[in-house]
This record gives structure tokens, sequence and C-alpha cells, in this order.
């Protein structure tokens, strides 16, 4: 099949009055037939056909088969074709209806469309779990004890809690879970871990709350805060590759793992001034300093002569790209991201940037 070359153009990201369409390359190994399978996400589809696959709308601009293009379902059949030496995707759509029946009655449902992302696979952490400063955790109102004078609480258990501010009818219990540094080594805010929920009693004391624990993921103790979260819709994450310039790092991930591949969720030293949810960005390795001599070596190891740093043989490594992430959630300082490719394992410390 004939391919025509494509030339890349990128988006005016800061010029939002004018809309540019993008040429996209097709990958060479890209399939003329896909059938969308269960559990298959449209990042992972695109990339079976895209280098790029943030620009997957791209591929079917002018196909009015679909009204929306984040909404394909199991069972549809896509087809790549060439129209006016372009690419688009046309979709063989037999009917999505389930039919189950019983002794009794006969129901009929709608297979649920492909997500953007994995996101049922972090769906318990995205709207509790965060990052803020030190000092906004400090002045969360923390939990006392209860009248058994227990240690640690499960659900059903009921604790006094220190009243501050407004009082809300729900809250996230959440514990500190460690401290979070930009990598210049400043501190950018601390993590939180949802411990529980906890919701306010119906009879309430003068000058303290009561709170009932709910749905415990670990056990509560004294001093564990209660927050009251936002809440996070991914429907409305749309993406766009990150602007050319900006560079960050990876500097911590939601579980503290050492190595981490696809689908992990990361923390970015980026805040919400410098990327929104859905922004792309690739993520970077640049191997150790090497210092070149008779036996060349990497920075840190043992053996090297102190001559080496001064003979103007120190080498850096170029930085190479070994996956990409979307940033999902931001902060001030910081920012969730999930990774959704990696070639090799991530490592804190990864550098990030434009894809």
């Amino acid at each position: 099949m004939f391919k025509p070359k494509l030339k890349l153009l990128l988006i005016a990201l800061l010029i939002p009055m004018w809309c540019f369409a993008q040429q996209i390359q097709v990958k060479e190994t890209a399939p003329e037939r896909y059938v969308v399978k269960q559990g298959d996400t449209l990042w992972d589809i695109s990339s079976l056909f895209l280098d790029q696959p943030w620009l997957w709308p791209e591929l079917w601009r002018t196909n009015t088969q679909i009204l929306n293009p984040h909404l394909i379902y199991p069972g549809d059949v896509l087809i790549l074709q060439w129209q006016n030496g372009q690419p688009v995707i046309v979709v063989d759509r037999p009917d999505k209806r389930q039919v189950s029946l019983s002794p009794s009655a006969s129901t009929s449902t709608k297979a649920g469309a492909v997500p953007l992302l994995p996101w049922s696979a972090i769906a318990p952490y995205l709207n509790n779990d965060t990052i803020m400063s030190a000092e906004e955790y400090e002045r969360l109102p923390h939990i006392l004890g209860n009248n058994t004078g227990d240690v640690r609480f499960v659900s059903e258990d009921i604790v006094l809690a220190r009243a501050r501010g407004r009082a809300a009818q729900n809250y996230a219990i959440v514990r500190q879970q460690n401290e979070v540094f930009d990598r210049h080594g400043n501190l950018i805010g601390v993590q939180v871990r949802h411990v529980a929920d906890g919701k306010l009693t119906e009879a309430q004391p003068d000058n303290e709350w009561l709170v009932r624990v709910e749905q415990s993921n670990y056990e509560a103790k004294r001093g564990d805060r209660l927050y009251e979260p936002e809440q996070f819709n991914v429907s409305e994450i749309q993406l766009e590759p990150a602007s050319s310039g900006l560079r960050g790092q990876v500097v911590g991930n939601l579980h503290q793992r050492g190595l981490l591949g696809k689908h992990d969720v990361v923390i970015v030293d980026l805040g919400e001034s410098d990327v929104q949810a859905g922004t792309v960005m690739g993520i970077y390795l640049q191997g150790p300093t090497i210092y070149d001599g008779e036996q060349p070596k990497y920075d840190g190891e043992k053996g090297i002569a102190q001559s080496a740093f001064d003979s103007g043989n120190k080498i850096e490594q170029p930085a190479f790209k070994i996956g990409e992430l979307v940033v999902f959630k931001t902060f001030d300082k910081a920012s969730y991201a999930m990774i959704t490719r990696a070639s090799e394992l991530v490592k804190d410390g990864a550098i990030v940037g434009t894809p």
C-alpha cells in the first residue's frame, strides 16, 4: 500500500483563535484492519497506528460516521484508508446491543465505550489521594481518639476529631505518606494517602466533631487528618502535547516503587501553572556523565583520577526517549501523570518534556 510522506505540523498552542489541521505520520507497521477488544484503550489502539497517539482524533477528521471520535466500542472494526493522500479510519460498526435472556424477562444493554486510558485502575486514588503544602496539611482537622481508648480505627468505629473551620458532611481520612521534592531539592508538597472515608454523625458535641469511619482502606490512627476532596472528572480530559522547552522530572510515584512501567502513576515536578490535565509528555533517560581517559569511567565510579575532572574530558550523554505519560491531575507545584508507553523501566529522576 502506498503511503505518501507526511509532514508533521505542530498545533499553535498559544493562539486559541486559530485552529490548524495536523498532518500525521502513520506507522509502517499499522494494521489495515483492527477489531476493538474488551479492555482496549484509545491510547493503546492509536499506538498501533501512530507514533504520536495523542493525534488520534485526526485519523477521522473527515469521517462522518462518528460524531465523537472518543466513542468506539468493543467489536468495532477499524479500517485504515487513504483519502486524497491523507489517512483516515473508517469504522465498520455492527449492532452493539447485547441481549441476555432469563425465564421471566429479557434485558438489552449496549457495550461500554472504549476509554481513553484505563482510569479504572487508578480510580480509587483520583479523588482522595492528593499533594498539598505542608502548611495546608497541618491546618486540617485531625482524629483525637475514641471513647474506648483505641489507637486504631476501622469501618463503623466512631471517633472524636478536632473541629476546625466549616464542618462538611463527608470527609476523606488521609495520612501524610511522604514529602515531595523537585529536581532542585526544594520541598514542593506532601503526598497524602487515602486511609478511609468519614461521615459526621447526627449527634454532635459542642466543641469537637464525632466522625463515623467508613470504607476503610487501611486502619485509621490518631492524628490522621480529615480532608474534603474535590471530585475529579476524567471524561473532560482533552489531550494536548506539552509545549516546546517545557522540562520537568519524575520525582515520585503513587506507591513508592523503585521501578515503574506502563499504567503506573508518577509525580512530576510541574504544577498547574505549567501543565494541565491532558498534557502529553515524553519520558527521557539520560545516562551518567562519562569522564574520558585511558580507561573511560562513569561519574561516581571508583578509580576516577582527579585530573579527569579538570581535563575537559567530561562528556554529558544525550537523553533518549523511553516512553510517554499523560498528566491527569495537577496541584500547586506538582502533578499526577499516568505512564502510557515505556520501552524501559522508569525510575525517579527520569526527565519529562515535549513528546
